[in-house]
């Protein structure tokens, strides 16, 4: 076990390195990276979405309903809300879904090319299948802190929505709550999570994919084995980067 995580880390790495060797030409690159984009980014809003919306209400409703002590402020609502959505449900919660969602996307897109030899087909063309396949979904994960950033908003939406329409909180509360000792350095500690937790998304899949061994069935092994070793690098260097950015 410990031998087989350290062949399969070592080789991560070093596909890394490949990945940014041997460019691909710009104008072909090009539209590798619209395509990942819209595939892996764009593709993933609506669920986003969705899932912000409705969980930051929870939260709020959640929050409103254990706070039975008449002495507690009502305002604590709107501050929980924005607590919990911005320093872990968006960056955190979001991107271990995403490692299911965008994922297996990658992997099984990827392995479907090893199984039907068109990544051998690159090869022998002398293309760098790595950077034409791998490169181009890191650049498009770039972007992923602005679909987090939505997520924060739509997150915090819905608490002031459930809180609010719920008969919980007042807006004016909720508002209170949510401006009171606001620390702007966590949204930056937010983002800094996202973009790792990006790079993490696009790479860990791919790997799994471009040396997946087999056929068709393998591509499934390869996808829920990637969802495994994602959600673990996530929560992992989640309680790295938390440690270091916020412990005094």
């Amino acid at each position: 076990m410990i031998k087989s995580s350290l062949i399969h880390i070592g080789r991560y790495f070093l596909m890394l390195k490949e990945v940014f060797s041997r460019m691909t030409k710009w104008k072909i690159m090009k539209q590798l990276i619209f395509k990942e984009i819209d595939d892996l980014i764009i593709g993933s809003l609506g669920i986003v979405c969705f899932l912000s919306f409705f969980v930051g209400g929870v939260v709020a409703i959640q929050t409103a309903l254990n706070l039975t002590n008449p002495l507690i402020p009502k305002y604590l609502i709107g501050f929980a809300t924005r607590q919990s959505v911005i320093l872990e449900f968006s960056p955190t919660f979001i991107s271990i879904i995403m490692a299911g969602k965008m994922g297996s996307f990658i992997t099984s897109s990827i392995g479907t090319m090893r199984v039907t030899e068109q990544i051998d087909a690159l090869e022998v063309m002398g293309i760098n299948s790595l950077n034409y396949l791998v490169f181009p979904k890191l650049i498009a994960v770039s972007l992923y802190p602005f679909v987090i950033g939505i997520s924060m908003f739509l997150g915090i939406l819905g608490g002031w929505f459930g809180g609010v329409m719920g008969n919980f909180v007042t807006s004016e509360q909720f508002i209170v709550g949510l401006q009171d000792t606001f620390i702007p350095f966590h949204v930056v500690y937010a983002f800094i999570k996202t973009a790792i937790f990006g790079f993490l998304l696009a790479s860990i899949p791919a790997y799994f994919g471009y040396y997946m061994k087999g056929g068709a069935l393998e591509v499934g092994k390869a996808s829920t084995t990637a969802f495994v070793w994602t959600s673990v690098a996530i929560i992992v260097s989640n309680y790295i980067l938390t440690s270091l950015l916020l412990s005094k």
